[in-house]
């Protein structure tokens, strides 16, 4: 998002630009997240509901339930990994839930609105869509990202999440490398 608002912005000098896992429209990110939210198994999709109709958010059962969500959207590689430790024990959640929201699916924070899929055709350098087969950024997420942008290349990495870069980290790395080599002005 920053990245997208930097480049929107003006910004000079910028030869390509690299999104990873990311979005165009923050109401389609969460209808898409609500998606796959209510594709977890029905008791945990329950506990959720429960939960959020009480705005339990902290709960351990809440947080709980919502792991297996974060296990199959948001890193999908091996545990513990302790730059996702050390990520999460270093978390602003009073800051997230006030630009975002409680959780990816309710989006309530300052941010709730952002949507620059209208601009996208703005950008003119090339840029690299890169995210994870299991991403948060979904298929749909990521084809409104490929047809606002002129100049874009897609790469699914296939055993990967929202953290690519963690999950199949020499493959992102090459892509990214690989792209930026491309495009070096």
């Amino acid at each position: 998002m920053l990245a997208l608002e930097h480049v929107l912005s003006g910004a000079r000098g910028i030869a390509s630009l690299v999104l990873s896992s990311t979005l165009a429209d923050n109401h389609q990110w969460a209808a898409e997240q609500r998606r796959l939210r209510n594709e977890l198994p029905p008791d945990v999709v329950a506990t959720l509901d429960r939960l959020e109709a009480d705005g339990s958010y902290d709960d351990p059962e809440y947080e709980r339930a919502e792991q297996l969500y974060l296990d199959r959207h948001f890193y999908r590689g091996p545990k513990p990994r302790a730059e996702l430790e050390r990520m999460e024990a270093e978390r602003g959640r009073e800051a997230y839930r006030a630009m975002c929201g409680p959780n990816e699916w309710s989006l309530s924070g300052v941010l709730k609105d952002w949507d620059v899929r209208a601009r996208l055709s703005e950008i003119d350098v090339p840029v690299l869509v890169v995210r994870g087969r299991h991403d948060m950024c979904t298929d749909a997420i990521a084809a409104t990202l490929m047809s606002g942008l002129h100049n874009a290349r897609e790469v699914v990495l296939e055993e990967s999440s929202h953290t690519p870069v963690l999950e199949e980290t020499e493959r992102y790395l090459g892509v990214v490398r690989s792209f930026l080599r491309e495009h070096d002005a």
